[in-house]
């Protein structure tokens, strides 16, 4: 590996950890701190703002100073804003810990200039696999920043948190020791791998190309920024899961947005810009629409698509059976081919029912939780006329027999009647 690429790779996965610890703690720290519950997600919202007012420079100063300069001095500045964070949570002071958050951002506008570095330091026609290696490295830096986060977060006793900040502290110095070896290329060389463009900047922002991009970016953002900052208050304060669970869901995040970069040049140059960046909001506008739903109704479409899988494979079966008859008649190389087709097959649809199954009770078993709480709150608010009408052994039974109906559909009949159809069909 190129020397150039191997330091801005090793210096991204220590310095987008300030990416990842700010994403998943800020919002739960400024809950923490600050005494109006509304300005929760002020601290992850400055962060944004930091990176996007930031970007507009961090080019600037670069081109002036060097990106070697530039890329330490950033490091050095998150370094010193970590620890800025941390003797906030200390003081207990929220504004302090805002302007934190600010220079993390900052700090992270040069971090995200590290993809032009690694497209400077090879040859053209490797500039793209470079930029993936690259940005592969920020899944490595969600796992290392989240889970030292979190495993750090009572170093200090009685302030809680505060250790999570020293250790970015430490995280965020690293590329700063990695980019004192950094060799940029010579101003010269830079200058013959640019275009010189003649367009003015009002020419360039009116191109529709440009219009098209920035709506896409624009509408991405906002949906992204609004995850970022409400899921950990969602998923820690309000329905008090752990930093475990909330780390999880985080890298897993993280992971959705750089895997993919193994495959997004590839479908670019087949399919075009535009229609990768429909595909893009059309992924957020799902994202939008399921948001909006109950959990149950979305794991209980999960199971729906569990069982049309399951019954799918149970169809193909008979056909395996055939060729396996007719194979017989050929040789025997055929016969285990076929057989381990077979062999994959009832393992998937193992697995296929296994998901359905406990989809569907899970489902049920919420449902009927809340279906008994609600009617037991409704019998008990009935007058007393009601009940002299009416005999309590008879309320319950039917109460008992008519919700275990609906746990039979729920879970049984539902899936036969269509597994039945579908063997009709």
């Amino acid at each position: 590996m190129n020397k150039n690429l191997f330091l801005l790779t090793a210096s991204n996965v220590f310095g987008f950890t300030a990416a990842n610890v700010t994403v998943f703690l800020s919002g739960i720290i400024g809950a923490q701190l600050s005494s109006i519950k509304s300005l929760s997600t002020l601290p992850p919202s400055i962060y944004i703002v930091g990176i996007a007012i930031s970007t507009i420079f961090a080019a600037k100063v670069m081109s002036i100073i060097g990106r070697r300069l530039g890329f330490v001095l950033a490091s050095i500045a998150s370094t010193v804003a970590s620890l800025m964070a941390a003797y906030s949570i200390i003081l207990g002071n929220f504004f302090i810990f805002c302007f934190a958050c600010f220079i993390l951002g900052a700090g992270m506008a040069f971090i995200h200039q590290y993809r032009f570095a690694a497209a400077e330091s090879v040859e053209k026609e490797q500039a793209p696999r470079a930029i993936s290696i690259l940005l592969l490295a920020g899944i490595v830096s969600a796992f290392i920043g989240i889970s030292l986060a979190n495993y750090t977060k009572n170093f200090i006793p009685n302030y809680l948190y505060a250790g999570s900040y020293l250790t970015l502290a430490f995280l965020t110095l690293m590329p700063a020791i990695f980019l004192a070896f950094f060799k940029e290329k010579s101003e010269t060389i830079l200058k013959q791998d640019k275009q010189i463009s003649t367009r003015t900047y009002f020419q360039f922002i009116s191109e529709p190309k440009f219009l098209q991009a920035l709506t896409a970016a624009s509408f991405a953002y906002v949906v992204m920024a609004f995850l970022m900052t409400a899921t950990p208050i969602s998923m820690h304060i309000i329905h008090k899961l752990s930093l475990d669970k909330l780390g999880i869901v985080m890298q897993f995040h993280v992971l959705a947005m750089f895997l993919p970069s193994l495959i997004t040049g590839t479908l670019i140059k087949k399919y075009g810009f535009s229609k990768m960046m429909y595909l893009g909001v059309l992924f957020y506008v799902f994202t939008i629409i399921t948001s909006f739903l109950d959990p149950s109704f979305i794991s209980y479409l999960l199971g729906l698509i569990f069982l049309l899988l399951s019954s799918f494979a149970s169809l193909v079966f008979p056909m395996f059976i055939g060729e396996m008859v007719d194979a017989s008649k050929k040789s025997i190389e055929n016969i285990n081919k076929i057989a381990l087709m077979l062999f994959g097959l009832f393992t998937l649809q193992a697995i296929f029912s296994y998901f359905r199954i406990v989809l569907f009770v899970n489902v049920t078993e919420k449902f009927l939780a809340k279906l008994r709480q609600a009617t037991y709150e409704h019998l008990i608010r009935l007058p007393m006329t009601f009940f002299n009408k009416r005999r309590i052994g008879e309320l319950n039974s039917r109460i008992a027999s008519d919700i275990s109906l609906l746990q039979e559909t729920f879970t049984t009949t539902s899936c036969l009647l269509y597994t039945s159809d579908a063997a009709d069909e």
